[in-house]
């Protein structure tokens, strides 16, 4: 099966699951995106523009079965303005993210334009992927009383509509190798995540003052991708803690990143927003023990029915602590996993190109045939 995915912010997470999709896939990809910057401009153009790319590809004799877009691209738009027979394909809209529930330090700062671009995409596609089912329900559930704002013929049925054609489909990742023994030291702490005030860099913050306070010894790597603003809180944490670091800020390529992962023996979570976790999903793959607050994605990526592979906190600073003085304390006598150091490797198998691939091209495939039955 031919497949054209469009994706009009190719980078970041966006990129790593087309790749890793493409790269281990049955099907035949052609996968058009825009340069990862100025996604504002890239929502409002980009069905514009990859209208237009597609319209030269088929010039060129390219012809596909289905189309997949992520949650970017205003494909009620695109669908207007692309050739007719890429208009009428079979489609498929991949959520990664939404701007209707995505945090913004004051609501007043939400466009709703794009949200409502969301909205359309959704009710344009044949099916709606979203990467969990927290992500799903809180779309949804988040639909209906933001649509009653309108003044009047809120489209209230949409969100039925919506529900109908959705599915959870998470993202994959790479293996990791088994991780080398560990030589004696302090814990290794390790916080991956965007720098962003939804993330919580103050928990973090307050959190290993809190360690230090109790005396427990510790290394630390805070990575993560930056942005103009940058919220003080790293700031105050590189200066507090500026002996005990050994990894900072954004690692350049896959292998700086992955060394990362694997150095570490825990990863925290303090995020008061996450759509899926992808870092938290890598990391445990690379043999990290995850600490993470019982709320967002987190219960059903870490469900009891996997081992009990992470610890869940109360999600406050003081809880956060007191996990990692427990960790600090199980590593020191050498058994930070109480018996399974793989369980947390085993939770997230599922969750590898090799496995999850098959799924997702088969569900697409599904999509397809019963459009064009």
């Amino acid at each position: 099966m031919k497949v054209l995915a469009l994706e009009p912010f190719y980078g970041s997470s966006h990129r790593a699951f087309l790749d890793g999709w493409a790269a281990h896939s049955r099907h035949d990809w052609t996968v058009l995106g825009l340069s990862p910057h100025h996604w504002k401009w890239r929502m409002r153009h980009g069905a514009i523009t990859l209208a237009e790319r597609v319209a030269a590809e088929i010039a060129g004799g390219a012809a596909w079965d289905c189309l997949l877009c992520s949650d970017m691209l205003d494909l009620a738009c695109f669908r207007g303005l692309a050739p007719a027979a890429v208009a009428r394909l079979p489609a498929v809209a991949y959520f990664h993210e939404n701007q209707l529930t995505y945090p913004v330090r004051e609501e007043r700062e939400r466009d709703h334009h794009f949200a409502f671009t969301n909205l359309t995409t959704a009710l344009a596609v044949d099916a709606v992927w979203f990467n969990s089912a927290f992500h799903r329900d809180a779309f949804l559930g988040a639909l209906p009383d933001w649509l009653r704002r309108m003044p009047d013929h809120a489209p209230l049925a949409a969100v039925d509509a919506v529900r109908a054609k959705a599915a959870v489909r998470p993202p994959g990742i790479d293996p990791f190798p088994p991780r080398p023994a560990r030589a004696p030291g302090p814990l290794r702490i390790l916080w991956a995540a965007r720098w962003e005030h939804d993330k919580g860099p103050d928990d973090l913050l307050a959190a290993l003052d809190l360690l230090t306070a109790h005396g427990v010894d510790f290394r630390l790597a805070v990575i993560g991708e930056q942005f103009a603003e940058v919220p003080t809180a790293f700031a105050e944490i590189e200066r507090r803690f500026a002996g005990q670091i050994d990894y900072w800020g954004y690692q350049e390529g896959r292998a700086a990143y992955r060394a990362c992962l694997a150095w570490a023996d825990c990863i925290a979570s303090t995020a008061h927003h996450e759509f899926f976790g992808l870092a938290v999903v890598e990391a445990a793959a690379a043999g990290c023990f995850p600490l993470l607050p019982p709320s967002l994605a987190y219960p059903e990526l870490f469900p009891p029915t996997q081992g009990h592979a992470a610890s869940f906190y109360d999600g406050t600073p003081a809880g956060l602590g007191e996990a990692l003085a427990n960790a600090a304390a199980r590593l020191a006598r050498d058994d930070l996993w109480q018996g399974d150091p793989a369980r947390a490797r085993r939770a997230v198998e599922r969750f590898t190109w090799p496995i999850l691939v098959p799924q997702l091209d088969a569900a697409l495939a599904a999509v397809t045939r019963a459009q064009t039955a």
